[in-house]
């Protein structure tokens, strides 16, 4: 019998809040209550002036695996984002070669069920994302996926992404999309602006992002469908989308912390740890995904956790790749983008948890699931997938410390708040007093 307490801390169930113990037995919860006795030899984690929540969740983690194991494997992605307090990711299927058949998807699916905390995969919806013919969805999904998208460049043909709306409508799959329209942001490095200008680095308008927005909004209307906008970077983009949803429509979006906590501001160094897809965006882009995020307008935050090997990210600017690390920040700054020490730690769990478990259907006491359940609340029987956040803990963020193997972080020396002290997945402890075990 495996047995761990929880401690004293802020037991967050969904809608609810106590101050308790929690106890999980043989990788369950067992229970939870404001004084609770533990079995001889349970292991025992001081949780006081901390929040005991539901496990973090990331619906756009980039492993690299297959084809990049440079700058992260399934294995070192994994201890990332245990660390950061997940204990579940969805891998994004922009590999190579891409996750775009049953054998692929069925590697990274083994490869995940070895390491710590739980894997899913997206299937591309694409052959080879290459826009021009649909993917073996069917088969895909029956492997128990249930994200397809070709991110790293959303699906530009509007009539091919009709269809694939229409075929993945009856699996019960939803499409995600990566949004740029490639006509108006081919060759931009940064947002399009004065700044842009000034620096004369060609822009990718905040245009190219919003006109796909609308366009897949208005298929979504069409076909029935499902659609989750990735990485939505623009006040008016993630408008389009809460306006679709108060329709009824099928639409959910993620925000992620790079494009709530910089701006555009942050490329005039011209250091490609900056470099991102979309672009980092006006301040006032970046005031209105945080306004969204604390009105709880925003389903999810993601971190599109991109690693890249050193000697790409040293390239300049316009010729580094986009993408930069999110999963070791991503909860000290979300907390600190709904107000800190303001902070609702229900809104907090709702955007790191609740929401992208919600997305990506790895809800408990689903008989589909390959995984086990998250995103919970906290009940007797559920899945012992958890994190114990401290919010009082300051800390600065160091490259050094990082544990993946890529260092494109561009927080490198930022103070943060609020940290990781604990990760139970699959009902280990994974990580104990902020270090992994």
């Amino acid at each position: 019998m495996s047995a761990f307490v929880l401690r004293h801390g802020l037991v967050m169930g969904e809608g609810t809040s106590d101050l308790g113990d929690l106890l999980v037995v043989d990788g369950r919860i067992a229970e939870v209550g404001t004084r609770v006795d533990a079995p001889a030899g349970a292991h025992e984690v001081d949780a006081s002036g901390c929040w005991i929540g539901p496990g973090f969740v990331d619906l756009h983690t980039h492993l690299r695996e297959p084809g990049h194991e440079e700058a992260e494997s399934i294995e070192s992605g994994a201890l990332a984002a245990a660390a950061g307090g997940f204990t579940a990711v969805v891998a994004m299927p922009n590999t190579e070669p891409a996750l775009d058949n049953v054998a692929l998807v069925s590697y990274v699916l083994d490869r995940g069920d070895r390491t710590a905390i739980d894997v899913a995969v997206a299937g591309a919806i694409t052959q080879g994302r290459r826009g021009e013919f649909l993917a073996p969805m069917a088969e895909i999904a029956a492997l128990g996926v249930r994200l397809f998208t070709d991110d790293g460049i959303g699906v530009q043909d509007p009539s091919l992404m009709r269809r694939a709306l229409t075929y993945a409508k009856p699996l019960g799959v939803r499409l995600a999309q990566h949004c740029e329209d490639e006509s108006l942001a081919a060759g931009g490095s940064m947002n399009e602006g004065a700044i842009s200008s000034r620096l004369g680095l060609v822009g990718r308008p905040a245009l190219a992002e919003e006109l796909m927005v609308l366009r897949d909004i208005e298929l979504v209307r069409l076909t029935g469908g499902a659609v989750h906008f990735l990485h939505l970077s623009t006040a008016r983009s993630v408008a389009m989308v809460v306006a679709a949803r108060r329709e009824g429509l099928a639409v959910t979006c993620e925000v992620a912390p790079h494009h709530f906590t910089l701006d555009e501001t942050a490329c005039e160094g011209f250091d490609p740890l900056f470099k991102v897809h979309p672009p980092l965006r006006t301040a006032d882009d970046v005031a209105a995904l945080r306004a969204a995020l604390r009105g709880g307008l925003i389903d999810a935050v993601a971190t599109d956790h991109a690693p890249h090997a050193p000697e790409l990210k040293d390239l300049p600017f316009d010729e580094a790749p986009a993408g930069m690390l999110g999963l070791e920040h991503a909860a000290a700054l979300t907390y600190e983008a709904l107000g800190a020490a303001d902070a609702d730690p229900q809104t907090f769990f709702d955007l790191l948890s609740r929401g992208p478990a919600r997305v990506a259907q790895l809800r408990p006491n689903d008989e589909r699931l390959r995984h086990s359940g998250h995103g919970g609340a906290l009940r007797v029987g559920d899945d012992a997938n958890l994190v114990v956040f401290d919010p009082q803990v300051r800390w600065n963020a160091r490259r050094d410390a990082l544990h993946g193997r890529s260092t494109n972080t561009p927080y490198d020396g930022r103070e943060l708040f609020g940290k990781v002290r604990a990760t139970l997945a699959k009902g280990h402890l994974v990580v104990d007093e902020g270090e992994l075990v």
